[in-house]
């Protein structure tokens, strides 16, 4: 007679896997909703970039009304001031109409990252913390409230961020969330081209992970990593091909795009030779600005963009673009943990996040543009954020780094809030109370 089995040891049993914080991430996303949205329509008058896309908005808005309308703008893609003009359309010439679009687009990202971080880490405390340094680490938040092309980049970076790592994570459902990371890849390109160097990196993470199986059919063989079930060649379709055809359907109304002195720019040139009109735009050489900066500012948090600061709406208000100073200094040692780490276990969320980080900053290393803006670190200080957050559940599973753990994402809330007046365009004492919060020179 068999006898039976005893049953299975404590320390035989597989680990617990953590459970998905979906809650947290919704509620943190209504929080930060509620928060950005709060006093939306202020100030009451286009301010910053505003007054370059609000027109071209309106020429598409005009567009869809009467059928005539010019190309404005022409420098960027269409996506973002279609966007923009929709909500104009829908809530009318106002400061509301200008920014409900582009504050949607923030909570969508806000939401977007948070799940990126979570399939990529399944860590459930970093998830949570990084949701926290997002929504206080000042860059979302003052672009979540101005009428900008970014916001809508960042928010189908962060959507097609999400989807691929949910693909990898759940290959079962690897088809479908390829196919969105595609289309989200297309949209964010759609918006501007400051995506393109990230655009890239799903598909060629595809192609390294899946090269580096040793699979003898590299282009047929659906087993291996980063997605079983899919082939190089599918994925090329989602991650490559879907991408570029939805980028192209989003210059679609720019056909019609013509009034009876300026006809479109795109109809005469045909899309390809628009595209080199872009590129001449966009590489000529600009105006120095009182607020350019370089690269190695934007790393060190050493100079911001004033986006307001005059009398408006009855009271002195500013807006000034930084960082938290707090955790974009305290993300740049949480990046060398991460990439120490990521290399000796080989962690993939924490290789991600350093790689994404380099990848997007490298980006304007290179850049042929002469004049940049502190505003084009946006996209790198995701990554920073999320290896912070990363940092920070490391250090929760160390006896003497627990306090740390709570405590960055607990300080990074009081920043904030002692910065919200200056980020939210909060009245004022006077014109010398940005004083207050202009502790570097390079603020000022």
């Amino acid at each position: 007679m068999a006898q039976a089995q005893a049953p299975s040891s404590p320390a035989a049993a597989p680990p617990l896997r953590p459970s998905d914080p979906l809650g947290w991430c919704l509620a943190l996303t209504g929080l930060f909703a509620l928060i950005s949205g709060w006093r939306l329509a202020i100030p009451s008058i286009p301010y910053f970039d505003e007054v370059h896309y609000l027109p071209a908005a309106r020429e598409i808005l005009s567009w869809w009304q009467t059928g005539q309308g010019s190309y404005l703008n022409r420098e960027h893609p269409l996506l973002a001031k279609l966007l923009i003009a929709l909500g104009m359309g829908l809530f009318g010439d106002t400061p509301l109409g200008w920014r409900i679009m582009p504050w949607a687009c923030g909570v969508l990202a806000f939401f977007a990252a948070t799940r990126a971080l979570w399939h990529a880490s399944h860590d459930r405390f970093a998830t949570i913390a990084f949701a926290v340094l997002l929504g206080t680490g000042f860059h979302l938040f003052i672009h979540t409230r101005i009428a900008m092309l970014d916001i809508v980049m960042v928010a189908a970076l962060t959507v097609a961020a999400w989807q691929f790592a949910a693909a990898c994570a759940q290959p079962e459902e690897g088809r479908w969330r390829l196919a969105l990371t595609g289309i989200a890849i297309g949209a964010a390109l759609g918006a501007k081209w400051n995506a393109i160097p990230l655009a890239v990196v799903p598909g060629i993470t595809f192609f390294i992970a899946r090269a580096l199986a040793g699979r003898r059919r590299l282009l047929l063989s659906r087993r291996g990593a980063p997605v079983p079930g899919i082939t190089l060649v599918e994925a090329f379709v989602w991650l490559g091909i879907l991408p570029l055809a939805v980028y192209a359907l989003t210059f679609l109304p720019g056909y019609w795009l013509a009034d009876y002195l300026h006809p479109s720019p795109l109809a005469e040139k045909g899309l390809i030779g628009f595209h080199r009109h872009i590129f001449e735009l966009q590489s000529q050489l600009m105006t120095p600005h009182r607020y350019m900066s370089t690269w190695p500012q934007w790393v060190l948090n050493a100079r911001g963009v004033w986006y307001l600061f005059e009398p408006i709406d009855g009271a002195q208000r500013g807006v000034l673009l930084i960082g938290n100073p707090l955790t974009m200094w305290l993300g740049l040692p949480a990046l060398l943990w991460c990439l120490g780490r990521g290399i000796w276990q080989r962690d993939r969320a924490r290789l991600a996040v350093v790689i994404g980080y380099a990848v997007s900053l490298g980006f304007w290393i290179v850049a042929p543009k002469p004049v940049q803006f502190y505003y084009h670190y946006f996209v790198p200080s995701f990554f920073l954020l999320a290896a912070l957050a990363l940092t920070c559940s490391d250090l929760r599973r160390w006896t003497r780094g627990k306090w740390l753990a709570w405590g960055i994402p607990a300080a990074s809330v009081l920043v904030f809030a002692g910065f919200f007046p200056i980020i939210a365009a909060l009245p004022l004492a006077d014109g010398d109370s940005y004083k207050t919060w202009a502790w570097v020179r390079g603020w000022r």
